[in-house]
């Protein structure tokens, strides 16, 4: 009875053991933003997708993590069709549908770009580029500055397109006169394109934009998000973080020199 009783035990335990050690999937949405995110093959890859499997790995989660054009991956999320969206900036408007994670998942400098010698007359203002042809993505926050111009018509020249990668495209053909983008993400794609000794990156920058991990408020998951947040910042102060973005730097782009 007792060698009974304890084969029972023992099959309990394993059984309790196995439901709360499986991984539970969460399904997250992007945009296609190299080096952060992207699609490599089959295969989502990027810096940004690195930190978050192995946060979210040590709570007990695997991802299943979609690139889609951004303001499908917003609506989605605002939806509650997804359980969150990365790397987003914080706005007023997504604050009504996003917790947003309070740890700074990646810190953007935004940055205007233009071709060697074009001699844009910019000063650090955005009125100085009034009259100037600038490439932006459809549905992308550059930070409050440029957003406040781009909605208010400071800039009149805006020329849209669906990714980062058409608008350097664009700056290369001179099809644009500028373009505002996220420093490391115009330095792949320029690197890419063997553009990068053709364009020169105009000071001052634009903003330096935290962004950040947003979850579905519609999915109820801010005892998720303060979770995320504790294992991020031991992440931060234990340097795993550091590693995971030098190793990147390593491992996936070695001639790249950021």
């Amino acid at each position: 009875m007792k060698l009974l009783t304890s084969v029972l035990f023992l099959g309990l335990w394993l059984a309790v053991g196995t439901v709360g050690t499986r991984a539970d999937t969460l399904k997250l949405v992007t945009l296609s933003y190299p080096p952060y995110e992207y699609m490599e093959g089959d295969k989502v890859e990027g810096i940004v997708v690195r930190l978050l499997r192995e946060a979210f790995g040590r709570l007990g989660h695997d991802l299943e993590i979609e690139v889609l054009p951004w303001k499908r991956a917003l609506l989605m999320a605002r939806q509650g069709s997804v359980d969150g969206i990365f790397t987003v900036y914080k706005t007023e408007e997504r604050l009504k549908f996003l917790d947003y994670s309070e740890t700074v998942v990646m810190p953007q400098v935004v940055s205007i770009w233009a071709l060697r010698g074009s001699n844009l007359p910019y000063d650090g203002t955005m009125e100085s580029l009034s009259e100037v042809s600038i490439g932006v993505v459809h549905g992308v926050s550059y930070g409050d500055k440029a957003d406040k111009a781009i909605e208010d018509g400071t800039l009149k020249k805006l020329d849209y397109a669906p990714n980062s990668s058409h608008n350097i495209k664009k700056l290369l053909a001179g099809r644009t006169d500028a373009v505002i983008m996220n420093r490391y993400g115009a330095i792949y794609h320029l690197r890419l394109q063997d553009g990068f000794d053709k364009v020169e990156e105009l000071r001052p920058e634009v903003s330096a934009v935290p962004s950040y991990v947003g979850f579905s408020k519609a999915r109820n998951l801010s005892g998720l998000r303060d979770q995320f947040d504790e294992v991020m910042q031991a992440m931060i102060e234990s340097g795993d973080y550091k590693k995971i973005v030098d190793n990147y730097y390593f491992e996936a782009l070695p001639e790249q020199d950021f």
